[in-house]
């Protein structure tokens, strides 16, 4: 490992012992002092944001080298309900500390908002208490003011006209120029945390592949390798790679149901019936092959649920030889449509500064210059095995998002084929090892999905079950991106942005 890209992360926690139950990477019980010395860190670009939660007398602070080759956590323990805020010098953690004290009960002293974020008013008054539930803070809720002449709020959803999650956006406008726009969430909280409490392994991990239906493989991925992790289980070398050949057959489908949907938003409905012909054929080969169209609860703590056999096989190098044979016209369509480009391009720019700021993942950073893969950094089997290329633009504008997905449709069609290729033999579970009685084992684990990092803590008790568990969204980080994306754009162009995003409401709404 470059030693320079461990400097922040040594300087912060400044020689002190990681606690020996934390795996892979290490955690550091801190003082506020070295906390302060975390958000002067994140502030400074030194170290990104990967992770922010709270406990009933701890916060915790993931934190990563730019390019994620280093991690560690942080844990200012002993909280009596208020600690010092990160978003006070780093406001991208804003949003993770309003959180922090809706699901926890901690105070962020000096947060610059501390207004409610997934709390619409029905939760009881306070945590743990048997107050029947109020909509007074529902009806509070007051939105940042805008000042400026001949300026008009437009208010969208929650519900919305097409099948979607709900979410409220409140644009204010001149004329049809958005001015600015600031977004509602959490009305698809579910209580994922809650749920997750004290449940036996095999039922978490049910829960971890339900957080966002659309990357149940990706977050099924992240808990059991943050299981492993904890539990030092030792996983089939074949298993991992069944594990690939189910993350990028998702990223194949999400990516294409995008491309079609952006084209669609922009007017052209053609390319949302070819691709999502092209999405529907990736669902029936995954039915094939593994007996689920999204591949739901295959991924499990200790290996996967089921095995590849010659009909799978023979399905997806089908599906991979018409991707292959169709996709390329359809990229051609795309490329040679001048109305189309008139939409996509220039529109909806994302700066390479706050991709880099927010430590934005996936197609989103990707497209704003930030080239950051989980699959190659932390890394994680069998991509170390593997060829692949991570593509990146700096346009960070709607065509770029869309080229991105295009090039990572390639990229994941080639992988596919080498895992067949190279396929090994042998088993594809193993038990998870027992957890020690001495301490609780915790797992930290960082995997790549179709939107990019997902990141999932895991705290395991003796008997085997979770005593706690924290996932984390990919879209924590980048639907405060779509507001800045928006600015100067006109109204008619918000769906256009959106579903370049395309950021998940469950995922963040936990």
């Amino acid at each position: 490992m470059p030693p320079m890209e461990m400097t922040a992360l040594d300087a912060i926690t400044n020689g002190r012992t990681a606690d020996p139950d934390h795996r892979p990477w290490p955690r550091f019980s801190v003082d506020e002092g070295t906390w302060t010395k975390a958000a002067v860190a994140l502030h400074d670009g030194e170290c990104c944001l990967l992770g922010y939660w709270g406990e009933r007398d701890r916060v915790n602070l993931a934190l990563g080298t730019p390019n994620l080759s280093a991690i560690c956590v942080l844990s200012l323990e002993n909280v009596d309900r208020v600690f010092p805020s990160l978003a006070a010098a780093f406001p991208p953690a804003a949003r993770l500390e309003r959180t922090i004290r809706e699901m926890n009960g901690l105070l962020a002293a000096g947060a610059p908002d501390s207004r409610p974020w997934l709390n619409h008013g029905r939760w009881p008054q306070a945590q743990g208490s048997s107050a029947p539930p109020t909509r007074d803070s529902h009806e509070k809720y007051i939105f940042l003011p805008v000042e400026g002449e001949s300026l008009h709020q437009i208010p969208v959803g929650p519900v919305h006209a097409g099948i979607i999650e709900p979410g409220h956006f409140r644009f204010t406008a001149n004329g049809e120029t958005v001015v600015r726009l600031e977004e509602r969430l959490g009305y698809v909280h579910k209580g994922i945390e809650g749920l997750m409490a004290g449940a036996p392994l095999a039922q978490a991990a049910r829960l971890a592949g339900r957080v966002s239906g659309d990357s149940t493989v990706a977050y099924a991925l992240a808990f059991a390798r943050a299981v492993e992790a904890a539990t030092e289980t030792v996983v089939p070398e074949r298993a991992h790679w069944l594990r690939a050949l189910m993350a990028e057959l998702e990223r194949i489908a999400n990516h294409l149901g995008d491309i079609g949907a952006i084209c669609n938003d922009a007017a052209f409905a053609i390319m949302l019936a070819h691709c999502g012909i092209l999405r529907e054929r990736v669902l029936r080969a995954a039915a094939t092959t593994f007996g689920h169209r999204l591949m739901m609860d295959r991924i499990i703590p200790g290996g996967v649920s089921c095995d590849l056999n010659g009909d799978g096989r023979a399905a997806i190098e089908a599906l991979v030889a018409l991707i292959r044979r169709k996709f390329p016209e359809l990229v051609e369509l795309y490329d040679n449509t001048t109305s189309l480009q008139d939409r996509t391009v220039a529109t909806g720019v994302l700066r390479p500064a706050l991709a880099q700021r927010f430590a934005c993942g996936g197609v989103i950073g990707r497209a704003s210059g930030r080239t950051v893969d989980a699959r190659r950094h932390p890394g994680y089997p069998p991509y170390d095995q593997l060829a692949f290329d991570v593509p990146s633009l700096i346009e960070g504008d709607v065509n770029a998002r869309v080229w991105i997905r295009i090039r990572e449709v390639e990229q994941s069609l080639a992988l596919i084929e080498q895992i067949l290729s190279r396929l090994p033999e042998g088993a594809i579970a193993t038990d998870v090892r027992t957890v020690a009685e001495a301490a609780p084992a915790e797992g930290l684990a960082v995997v790549e999905g179709f939107r990019g990092d997902i990141l999932v803590w895991v705290r395991l008790r003796a008997d085997g079950t979770v005593d706690r568990c924290h996932p984390r969204d990919p879209s924590w980080f980048q639907w405060p991106l779509l507001e800045a994306a928006i600015e100067g754009n006109i109204v008619a162009d918000f769906p256009l942005c959106n579903k370049s995003f395309n950021c998940s409401y469950s995922g963040h709404d936990l």
